[in-house]
């Protein structure tokens, strides 16, 4: 795909174990043709599936849709720890599983669910004073704690405890460290674990089958030629959004607020605005609430 007929949209890729999710977005720029790419939401090296990039004017979008709720797939194996909380790290410690039992995991696993401040493992990209938290762990120097809050909707088993290799499934929202998870997991049954293989099936409404892999992808001639791609004007965003009049529109294109007379929401709240042809046109918020249906709203992300 030439750099002249680069696109607007979201891009849907399965991504492949080994590689970064910043990897992942060279080599689609490449792809395409185009040097606008992002992501919403990094993957570990080591971890496949749903990674969802941005192209075009769509990455000014990404402060709304990383914030959607994540599902993973994946096994953790208890009876090993390791400095990382993954299989790539080096081992820690090494305990017997004999005594270990589904029932006893399955149990344990509850007590996760909630909203909480989460650490964030030694080995992240967390930064310090400008360095990152791996750089400090990999020089045997301490890594502060720094904790997050997360929730998580369900963690549960997906399939029975065998060799000590339990199969799962969790639900969370952006920003949970599913190596923590095992990690703390193991801890609370005394037997140890990390996250053997990890897989993201979910990411909001957009879901891994619908994505495509980036060899198939470097195969087309036009990536917008499938389930994969969801074009500008198509994006779903996390909150409602407002059909205006051509004057309207003229107004929110040059930065100026405009008066709704039906406007459903509260001060503060975002929308998405299009213009009378449905096309995208701008993000503003509702910055005034005049009686009882009417309403001021102020764009603040607008599309030419």
């Amino acid at each position: 795909m030439s750099s002249a007929a680069a696109r607007d949209g979201l891009l849907l890729v399965d991504k492949p174990g080994g590689c970064t999710s910043h990897d992942v977005v060279q080599r689609t720029r490449r792809i395409v043709g185009q040097r606008g790419v992002g992501h919403c939401g990094t993957l570990d090296p080591g971890a496949t599936g749903l990674l969802v990039l941005t192209l075009g004017r769509a990455t000014r979008l990404t402060r709304f849709l990383i914030q959607a709720p994540k599902v993973y797939e994946g096994e953790i194996r208890f009876g090993v720890s390791t400095d990382t909380y993954d299989a790539l790290g080096q081992v820690t410690g090494e305990r017997p599983i004999a005594g270990l039992t589904h029932e006893l995991v399955a149990a344990a696993m509850p007590s996760f669910v909630g909203t909480y401040a989460q650490a964030a493992p030694p080995f992240s990209a967390k930064k310090v004073d400008g360095r990152k938290h791996y750089e400090l762990a990999r020089k045997g120097e301490d890594v502060p704690e720094i904790r997050k809050e997360i929730t998580v909707y369900s963690f549960e088993a997906s399939g029975r405890l065998e060799d000590g290799r339990l199969p799962f499934r969790l639900e969370c929202t952006s920003g949970t460290y599913v190596r923590t998870l095992a990690q703390e997991l193991g801890k609370s049954t005394g037997y140890g674990a990390h996250l053997a293989s990890l897989r993201r099936t979910r990411v909001g409404p957009f879901r891994v089958d619908e994505a495509i892999g980036l060899e198939p992808l470097a195969a087309l001639e036009d990536p917008a030629d499938g389930a994969w791609w969801i074009p500008f004007h198509a994006i779903p965003l996390p909150f409602g959004q407002l059909v205006v009049e051509p004057r309207q529109a003229r107004r929110l294109l040059h930065g100026q607020t405009v008066l709704v007379r039906d406007l459903e929401g509260e001060e503060g709240d975002w929308v998405k605005l299009l213009d009378s042809r449905h096309r995208f046109i701008a993000v503003g918020t509702i910055s005034e609430r005049i009686g009882s249906g009417a309403g001021i709203v102020q764009p603040r992300i607008v599309f030419s």
